[in-house]
């Protein structure tokens, strides 16, 4: 008994990467690239038009950009999960299409394990974000970052043990190292993160990242 491949499309205006992707992608029994776009707007129109699963999106393209796309797409209600992809000086965009409502994001240069890998993630319904990358990405953000909002009602309403799942989840650690360093068992920081996810409105990881710094919980 199989399941059905995930359906993947590219937004990408450079032909060579789309097919770049294309051939990696194509060669896993799982995964199956349903569409291709080379700028935003076609981007859009195909999340609108096809069943899709997962969506690659490419950050700078003609016409309208992959945050302005991603923004468009998110508005639209129920939609693929959107994997932006990114190099290392275009983080400050990468990190508008995180709040713009992305899954996660994607160095262009990552090995073709982790593309799938990453793929694979976000249709499970995870946020993709390497540890390594957020690091280094948050700290552009958090370092002029004007002062924190205020602690809003929900914040109030985590535990001490919640609030510091919270933070460690911002430094980008792994389920596995936040277990490690609080010494709690896989389940019980799985557990942490669910409570967080609803006690905080947020969509996903991506979310719970993005509010601990807008909110001093870690950062400025």
């Amino acid at each position: 008994m199989t399941s059905e491949p995930i359906r993947v499309a590219i937004a990408d205006d450079q032909q060579l990467v789309r097919l770049g992707l294309r051939m990696v992608l194509d060669a896993q029994p799982d995964i199956e690239v349903v569409a291709e776009a080379e700028d935003g707007e076609e981007a859009v129109a195909i999340a609108r038009s096809t069943e899709l699963d997962v969506l690659l999106m490419d950050v700078r393209m003609p016409r309208l950009d992959g945050i302005g796309a991603t923004e468009r797409i998110v508005s639209q209600g129920p939609r693929p999960g959107i994997l932006v992809l990114t190099t290392f000086d275009l983080d400050e965009y990468a990190f508008a299409a995180l709040r713009a409502g992305a899954s996660g994001f994607l160095l262009k240069d990552a090995l073709p394990s982790d593309l799938l890998t990453a793929i694979r993630a976000v249709h499970a319904g995870d946020a993709v974000l390497a540890p390594s990358v957020t690091r280094r990405m948050i700290a552009q953000f958090a370092a002029p970052a004007p002062a924190a909002r205020p602690p809003s009602a929900a914040l109030a309403t985590l535990t001490p043990r919640e609030r510091e799942v919270f933070a460690a989840i911002a430094e980008g650690l792994t389920n596995d190292e936040i277990a490690e360093r609080f010494f709690l068992a896989p389940s019980t920081v799985k557990t942490h993160i669910g409570r967080l996810l609803q006690k905080l409105g947020a969509r996903d990881r991506v979310q719970l990242v993005i509010l601990a710094y807008e909110t001093g919980v870690v950062g400025g």
